[in-house]
């Protein structure tokens, strides 16, 4: 998956008593939903607050008709809202469904389904969580774009979906106005990455604590590990893990990893991908990049020091990272998210799609909502 592109954008409108408007998503459950990913944007988009204490999103789960739907559990749901919920949100999320089998045939949506989604205005920002992927797929969401959905389905996907550019091996992908997630639980990872794109580190932290549940697992890292816990006879790296995350600041090579490990160089590489799903450098790189971000956000410390403290040595260093995975400067990450708590007066947005949250970018996306609604049917 390609690095997240960003860039400093103003908040919405605000109400009229001078108090932001919350951002409004909409979840779409389908019939055969599974109640746990279904309930995810709830739980995890309802534990965000500001520094006040009010809600930053209202998350509203509707149907595409308003009727109650079956889930796979055996009872039915029942919606707060229906279509006219996806026309009003900033968001759709689209949870998976399991009673839509001619969609992996490459079958057209529903009728009701495909006329809902066409509602939804051109720049809403669209998420798919597991096989939700088929319904955006479905609906000529995905042509062109990077996406990704369960491992387990890839093959299947991938030859009835072809003009999508589908990759199994992360947890989620974020093109921008377009973001696609894994199975089941890589729907909290992805909503906690919306959570951090929208209001920060800080304010994901939180979300997740709230959860109980970890604050971040990389997008890149893969969906499905062939040994992610080892036999207890075998030497495992998640000491060496737990003790680099506590020297960040510090030079940390590859050799004096191996060394805290009490492996070879070749050993500690191939156990630490086999355990985490990337080199030793990419997550390092990335947990020092995560520090970065936070300290950024939660203390005045000079970029120099910050760079310091995140273990990239210099400002010029740090700038040059920021930029590479996220487009933006550390100043200019500052200015959005500083303040110590989330805020709704600036914010980061994902542009990795020419277009995303333009006028443009909505044209752009205009002809495949048409063409879904007539029944043709993001990381």
């Amino acid at each position: 998956m390609g690095g997240t592109r960003w860039a400093v954008t103003e908040s919405g409108p605000g109400r009229a008593d001078g108090v932001p408007r919350r951002h409004r998503i909409a979840v779409l459950a389908l019939p055969g939903v599974p109640p746990f990913e279904l309930g995810i944007p709830s739980r995890v988009f309802g534990s965000v607050q500001d520094a006040g204490g009010r809600p930053l999103y209202e998350v509203t789960v509707c149907t595409a008709d308003g009727a109650p739907v079956p889930s796979d559990a055996g009872f039915t749901v029942q919606p707060a809202a229906g279509p006219e919920a996806l026309a009003a949100a900033d968001t759709v999320i689209v949870p998976p469904t399991h009673a839509m089998p001619e969609l992996s045939r490459g079958g057209p949506l529903p009728a009701e389904v495909a006329a809902a989604i066409a509602g939804i205005r051109p720049d809403t920002r669209l998420v798919s969580i597991c096989t939700g992927s088929y319904v955006l797929a479905a609906a000529g969401l995905l042509d062109g774009r990077p996406a990704t959905t369960h491992w387990n389905l890839a093959p299947e996907f991938r030859r009835v979906y072809p003009e999508v550019k589908l990759d199994e091996e992360v947890l989620f992908v974020d093109d921008g106005d377009v973001l696609t997630s894994a199975g089941v639980a890589a729907g909290v990872d992805l909503c906690l990455h919306m959570v951090r794109r929208d209001h920060g580190a800080a304010a994901a932290n939180r979300a997740a604590r709230m959860c109980v549940v970890p604050p971040w697992r990389d997008g890149g890292q893969a969906q499905y590990i062939d040994r992610p816990v080892p036999e207890p006879t075998v030497a495992s790296t998640t000491a060496t893990r737990a003790w680099a995350l506590e020297h960040l600041g510090e030079p940390l090579t590859l050799a004096r990893l191996a060394e805290h490990a009490r492996m070879s160089l070749r050993s500690f590489t191939r156990r630490f991908r086999d355990e985490v799903g990337k080199t030793p450098v990419q997550w390092l790189t990335a947990q020092r990049l995560e520090l970065a971000k936070q300290l950024l956000e939660t203390t005045d410390l000079p970029i120099d020091l910050v760079a310091y403290r995140a273990g990239f040595g210099t400002a010029n260093s740090l700038r040059a990272h920021m930029r590479t995975a996220f487009g933006v400067s550390p100043a200019a990450y500052r200015r959005a998210f500083g303040g110590h708590e989330p805020s709704s007066a600036g914010r980061l947005r994902a542009d990795a799609h020419p277009g995303s949250g333009t006028a443009a970018g909505a044209n752009a996306r205009s002809p495949a909502r048409k063409a879904g609604a007539q029944g043709s049917l993001s990381a």
